[in-house]
């Protein structure tokens, strides 16, 4: 992204589709004359085994948050940044974003983009483009904290990252 209302200009993670029925509602709560757009629908016979099915909801996803970044008001919430930019839980987001934590928000978001996090499918993508001469070491870290480690989080960017 090229929005400065972001400390990172890129990012990396995965979010199941009830942590986005989450962000919507807090996002309703706290801007209570916006209409936000639409989550796609939640079909009752969902087959993550089905690539229609899920592109079809990944797509949904996307424009969602396209939408959601759109405006201002909500590009001021805390909780979408966390959302964004880190792997946080819905329930530790809550807790650094109402101070219950001993890290703020900019030490979440700083702290998750400086570990090393792949995901399995980018981690085997990489291998096959790097040799053993220039691999990265990995990172066993995996809470909040400083971290010497400044790699990325090694995922391509997409539509959706350039966006947030």
């Amino acid at each position: 992204t090229n929005s400065i209302c972001f400390t990172r200009k890129t990012s990396c993670v995965r979010r199941r589709f009830r942590e986005f029925v989450w962000l919507r509602q807090r996002l309703q709560s706290n801007a209570v004359l916006i209409q936000l757009p639409e989550l796609p629908s939640k079909t009752p016979f969902f087959n993550m085994n089905n690539p229609h099915h899920v592109d079809h909801r990944r797509q949904g996803l996307q424009e969602f948050l396209e939408k959601i970044l759109q405006d201002a008001l909500l590009l001021s919430d805390s909780r979408l940044h966390l959302f964004l930019q880190t792997q946080l839980s819905p329930e530790d987001m809550e807790a650094c974003v109402s101070g219950q934590t001993k890290y703020s928000v900019a030490d979440a978001i700083h702290s998750f983009a400086s570990l090393n996090r792949r995901f399995p499918i980018e981690d085997e993508e990489r291998k096959k483009g790097k040799t053993d001469a220039d691999s990265d070491s990995e990172s066993s870290s995996s809470g909040l904290g400083p971290s010497d480690d400044s790699i990325s989080c090694g995922c391509k960017a997409s539509p959706a990252s350039e966006e947030s």
